[in-house]
C-alpha cells in the first residue's frame, strides 16, 4: 500500500474521530478545542486517554451523587 493510499484511507477516521472528541468534550465541558485537534493528529490514542480522563472521571461523579 502506498503513502498515498494510506492517507486517503486514514484521514477520513481521523477526521471522524476529531469531529466526535470535539462535540462530546463540548457537551461535557471538557476543553473541546484541545480534544478535537488532538484527534486530528493521531489514532486511537486520544480516544482512549479521552474515555479514562473525561467519560469515565464524569460516570464516577455522576455514581457518587
Amino acid at each position: 500500500m502506498s503513502k498515498l493510499e494510506l492517507i486517503i484511507l486514514i484521514s477520513p477516521i481521523m477526521l471522524a474521530q476529531s469531529i466526535f472528541l470535539f462535540m462530546n468534550a463540548k457537551k461535557r465541558g471538557s476543553f473541546a478545542w484541545f480534544w478535537g485537534i488532538w484527534g486530528l493528529i493521531q489514532f486511537p490514542l486520544p480516544l482512549i486517554f479521552y474515555w479514562f480522563f473525561v467519560v469515565r472521571r464524569q460516570r464516577n461523579r455522576d455514581r457518587k451523587d
